[in-house]
């Protein structure tokens, strides 16, 4: 098995081309993505052995999504295949001021039907070093939520260090169970934790006077945020929060910090103008700060890499990062002209 694993939902994503409208042309592009896959891939490119774990019906959808994964470079030798649908979502770029739109259409997709006892997460980790989750999974299902809580606790017991990105879905939650009961249990078994400002106030129910809505970031009230929750959990070593200032739906502003208990540490800022497609960009940070925490020389290049990498994947069309280790590295050494190279 692979010494880096990842796991939750896959989907078919289904977009009309281009800047359009739902349906504005009888057109929809169809690709596969959702955030642990993401990384998955992320990971992959980068050169890491890697597999992705994952519920994915036994049918032709399935098996294209599975050539996928496997066309880049991934193990998916441990997916189980069951289940009736794969999960889709429908994304809507947004352009300017008008915001892009993401519509679900997940429930009773097969890992929102997986039960505790259908992964085998003794094999699962045999070699694995690292885990990767997100907030997304548990939100999926009640019974998802034990698989992703099962999941934590064996890694644990395997001595497999544990990362997970907060990420908050509010159309996800609608089971009976808030996103801070869940997620408040299941981070007490990560050494690792990854969000935005939203994430972690709505994940975990940390209040900080902090707008998530506006745009506007004050970077002083992070550390404030990431004390709070370093505090709540004793067992985490870092936690990192990605900072984005949206001024218009292809404009924004991209930089991370990292708290590791020992220092405060602010990345560079990038003024991404023109964005090709900022969904799983937060997928990619996920993937370079793995990987900076096991590849690179200390935790401000490791942070400076994971966000050279997510800001890269806001040029690239669909969930995937599709970026090599050159490419982030040279934009992290400032070549950010985008001359053709030859």
């Amino acid at each position: 098995m692979a010494k880096y694993v990842t796991f939750g939902e896959i989907m078919l994503r289904l977009k009309p081309p281009y800047f359009e409208r739902f349906f504005q042309s009888p057109l929809l592009e169809a690709t596969f993505g959702g955030g642990e896959a993401n990384v998955a891939v992320g990971l992959a490119r980068l050169g890491l052995e890697v597999a992705y774990i994952s519920v994915i019906p036994d049918n032709p959808i399935g098996e294209a999504c599975i050539r996928e994964l496997k066309k880049q470079g991934i193990d998916t030798s441990m997916i189980v295949r069951k289940g009736e649908r794969l999960g889709i979502y429908f994304l809507e770029a947004g352009a300017n001021q008008r915001p892009s739109v993401v519509i679900y259409d997940r429930s009773h997709s097969a890992i929102a039907e997986a039960k505790i006892g259908d992964i085998d997460w003794d094999k699962v980790f045999q070699e694995a070093s690292w885990f990767h989750i997100t907030g997304i999974t548990p939100a999926i299902s009640s019974s998802a939520a034990d698989l992703s809580l099962e999941a934590v606790k064996k890694a644990k017991e395997k001595k497999v260090t544990v990362s997970c990105d907060l990420n908050f879905r509010k159309n996800l939650w609608k089971y009976g169970k808030s996103a801070p009961e869940i997620m408040g249990e299941l981070v007490k078994y990560v050494d690792i934790a990854v969000g935005n400002e939203e994430d972690c106030q709505k994940s975990l129910g940390v209040k900080i006077d902090v707008d998530v809505e506006s745009g506007e970031l004050k970077i002083e009230k992070y550390q404030e945020i990431t004390q709070k929750i370093l505090g709540l959990y004793p067992q985490l070593k870092k936690i990192a929060i990605t900072l984005r200032e949206s001024h218009s739906a292809d404009y924004n502003g991209w930089s991370a910090i990292l708290d590791n208990r020992k220092e405060f540490l602010v990345s560079k800022k990038y003024e991404i103008h023109d964005i090709v497609d900022r969904v799983g960009g937060g997928d990619a940070f996920s993937a370079g700060l793995i990987y900076g925490l096991n590849h690179l020389s200390d935790d401000k290049e490791t942070l400076e890499f994971a966000v050279a990498a997510s800001c890269l994947k806001h040029s690239i069309p669909g969930d995937l990062p599709l970026l090599s280790l050159k490419e982030v590295k040279n934009l992290m050494g400032g070549a950010t002209s985008g001359r053709v190279q030859r």
